[in-house]
């Protein structure tokens, strides 16, 4: 009696899980090769499917093409070895619209250690990624302003102030060639040291050789300067064939730049090295040091604005950056970008 009171309690509360689940979630149970074998309300309202026409199919009816193939092998993997995958995902519905879904999907095993049914439990975010889409699509307009407006100005340094100064320096020179006075050779330094930095902040701002000769030839520049003003040597090594998009290969040079501007007031180094590698349909740059490293977990809670804006340059070309780093024991920053071409180098 005891023992059927104890199981009707249980069973009467798994049916209160059932529930809350049902109510929160869009809840779906597939057989171990995929096959559809519940759905609740939600799942049918979300997916604009009856409940007949969604039994004994596959998740391949709700399909958006959103994800590559090898997207869904990854998924498979992992819930194929007994493990719990999580994702967002975009699905299509019977009248072609897309939503998106948290999904998490837990594969439950047979006495063997093998997946005899999976659930999928998922939430609506439709709105969410909405959003996010548009806050890209604005981060990645004021990134794009913000480098023509580094380009105007960088021209005009270099071609209206940058060009004065040299025609002073000229004046100063033949001046000196006629009469030599301390003051014009004061003048001389100060208007060659003047020169020397409008040239510095006209490529810190916007380098010409990267619109006029590509992002290598840039990258071998930045970093020659770079161990001359800093005595950090830089090992570079490129497989680059051909020229990318404007907005590709400034991405990369910005974040090799920012990359190695961290290295050199935290990594406390001498050396570094940076990896361009063009793979199939995406151009991975590795930019590494050994040196001090720092907590990511930490640092996660209070991002520099320099690692935030790696992150937000490398999400407005489609990229991911990944950053792998442990105290004492260096960083590695890895970029991947998707390759647009542009002509050839």
């Amino acid at each position: 009696m005891k023992m059927e009171k104890e199981f009707q309690q249980t069973k009467n509360e798994l049916l209160d899980y059932k529930f809350a689940l049902d109510a929160s979630s869009i809840v779906a149970i597939t057989n171990a090769r995929g096959v559809i074998t519940y759905v609740n309300d939600q799942f049918c309202q979300i997916s604009k499917y009856s409940r007949e026409e969604l039994l004994g199919q596959d998740h391949r009816i709700i399909n958006s093409g959103y994800h590559s193939k090898e997207f869904f092998k990854g998924m498979w993997r992992t819930i194929g070895s007994g493990e719990v995958w999580k994702d967002e995902i975009c699905n299509r519905a019977k009248d072609g619209t897309h939503y998106w879904v948290d999904t998490t999907i837990v594969p439950f095993l047979n006495e063997k250690g093998k997946p005899y049914q999976y659930v999928a439990i998922r939430y609506e975010i439709t709105e969410r990624k909405r959003v996010e889409q548009e806050l890209q699509k604005m981060m990645t307009r004021i990134i794009d302003v913000q480098e023509e407006e580094r380009k105007r100005l960088s021209r005009n340094l270099h071609d209206g102030i940058g060009q004065n100064l040299y025609s002073h320096l000229i004046t100063i020179n033949r001046l000196l060639s006629e009469l030599d006075h301390p003051l014009l050779h004061q003048m001389q330094r100060e208007a060659a040291e003047l020169i020397e930095e409008i040239r510095e902040i006209s490529w810190e701002l916007r380098p010409s050789v990267l619109d006029d000769l590509g992002l290598v030839p840039a990258i071998r520049s930045y970093l020659t300067r770079y161990s001359d003003h800093y005595n950090i040597d830089v090992y570079f090594d490129c497989v680059l064939h051909k020229r990318l998009d404007i907005t590709i290969e400034l991405t990369i040079y910005r974040i090799i730049q920012e990359a190695l501007t961290n290295i050199r007031k935290y990594a406390g180094v001498t050396e570094a090295m940076v990896t361009v590698r063009e793979m199939d349909d995406v151009v991975r740059v590795m930019i590494e040091d050994q040196g001090k490293g720092f907590d990511l977990h930490l640092r996660a809670m209070s991002p520099g604005v320099g690692l935030f804006s790696m992150d937000e340059r490398a999400r407005s070309v489609g990229g991911t950056l990944t950053i792998n780093t442990v105290p004492e024991k260096g960083t590695k920053i890895i970029l991947e970008v998707p390759i647009k071409v542009s002509g050839t180098m």
